[in-house]
């Protein structure tokens, strides 16, 4: 038997080729015996920086994401136990970790359902465990707010210590357990007992969900915390946890106990002295004015700037899309789930050439019809500076009739 390896990069090297083996066609159990036989433990920083170093090398995200529970279900028996790190309740950790205890409930809560459901034996069992089930999968839809805050807020900060591929392949995971999930939810809505289809087809429909759902928590508890836990800064804690609120909690509220540290108020590197004004050509604005302009504006704005780092947005009292501070600095790209990543580089890369000027969506959203307009920005001689994001909710636009021609306040 060969040696077991026990340095580091040893281990990331002999990671990655294993794994490249795995995506060639090679037996999950031939790989695992590989493993056994080379490397006796790896951590969580490990297996990130092999995936971040596979995708560096030339591996597709996608590729990566579409092995991503193949290489869990081979690495499993050699991840090393998390750390025993404690955190203090109501750390952002501890809540992900609360939310992720009642995800896990209430998956347990549907498989129940579910088997209930097939064993009923009267109409009575039957709509009694198909009404669990509906609420079993409500709960669970729960998750978009537990996700969000971990692609917007977790991830943006990892990225600050360079660690970009496992982000990039876990939010499309996320993405595969939403597009799951609806799905299951719609289903279970439609479902009738009456209606002759088998329950054990219900549950076949709805099992990939559940099983996305708890591959998610196991990533999360096993590779995505023990990392970030391992990476982030007190101070950077501290922030995520002031700014999570905006994205809501996933069943669970936080808890009392997290004390962030002490933090002087954020510079802000474009605020004027107090007694001077934003000069423009036609005007000037102090920088109270504008930035209340800015948060009374009936759109959504956000700037990037020419290298596709995210400098600006509006912070209106209602902003369809949530933003969270956190995003400031970071790659655009990065900002969007992986899907879509290729749709905002072909805007960018046709901003750029000068080849159009204008790029526009229009979505239902919760129940919205939603404009979304991007705008190259370029200086009086055409040079591109970057791209405006414009977003609108033109619900209550498309429903007007008629004419007002006198005074009248909305309520």
């Amino acid at each position: 038997m060969s040696e077991l390896i026990n340095n580091r990069q040893h281990r990331i090297e002999t990671l990655k080729h294993i794994i490249k083996h795995l995506h060639s066609g090679q037996a999950p159990e031939q790989v695992r015996s590989q493993l056994a036989e080379l490397v006796r433990q790896t951590d969580a920083t490990e297996i990130a920086a092999m995936e971040q170093e596979l995708i560096a090398e030339g591996m597709s995200v996608q590729e990566v994401q579409s092995m991503c529970d193949l290489h869990a279900s081979v690495l499993r028996d050699f991840i090393a136990p998390p750390p025993g790190r404690e955190v203090p309740p109501g750390h952002p950790v501890d809540t992900l970790q609360r939310e992720n205890l009642a995800l896990a409930a209430s998956v347990t809560a549907a498989r129940e359902a579910l088997r209930d459901l097939a064993q009923s034996t009267s109409a009575y069992e039957a709509e009694a465990a198909l009404l669990r089930l509906r609420m079993a999968l409500n709960e669970l839809m729960d998750v978009e707010k537990h996700y969000s805050r971990k692609e917007h807020l977790l991830f943006s900060f990892l990225e600050r210590h360079g660690i970009t591929g496992p982000s990039k392949v876990m939010w499309g995971k996320d993405d595969e357990a939403r597009a799951l999930l609806k799905a299951t939810h719609d289903v279970a809505a439609r479902f009738q007992p009456a209606s002759g289809v088998r329950p054990e087809r219900l549950a076949e429909a709805i099992e990939p969900a559940l099983r996305a759902i708890e591959e998610m928590i196991y990533k999360e508890e096993n590779i995505l915390f023990p990392m970030a836990l391992e990476t982030l800064t007190e101070d950077e804690w501290a922030e995520i946890h002031q700014q999570s609120p905006q994205y809501g909690w996933c069943l669970v509220d936080p808890r009392e106990g997290y004390r962030p540290p002490e933090q002087a108020a954020p510079v802000n590197p474009l605020k004027p002295p107090s007694d001077s004004s934003v000069v423009f050509p036609n005007g000037s604005l102090t920088f109270e004015q504008l930035e209340a302009i800015f948060r009374t504006l009936p759109v959504d704005l956000t700037f990037v700037d020419a290298d596709d780092t995210v400098r600006f947005f509006s912070e209106g009292p209602e902003r369809i899309f949530s933003r969270s501070r956190a995003v400031i600095g970071r790659k655009v790209q990065h900002c969007h789930p992986p899907k879509s990543v290729n749709v905002v580089d072909q805007i960018l890369s046709d901003f750029k050439a000068g080849r159009q000027n204008v790029a526009e969506f229009w979505i239902n959203f919760h129940g919205r019809f939603v404009h979304i307009r991007y705008f190259a920005v370029r200086d009086p001689q055409g040079a591109y500076l970057g791209t405006l994001e414009v977003t609108q909710d033109l619900t209550p636009l498309r429903a007007l009739e008629g004419e007002q021609r006198l005074l009248s306040y909305s309520s």
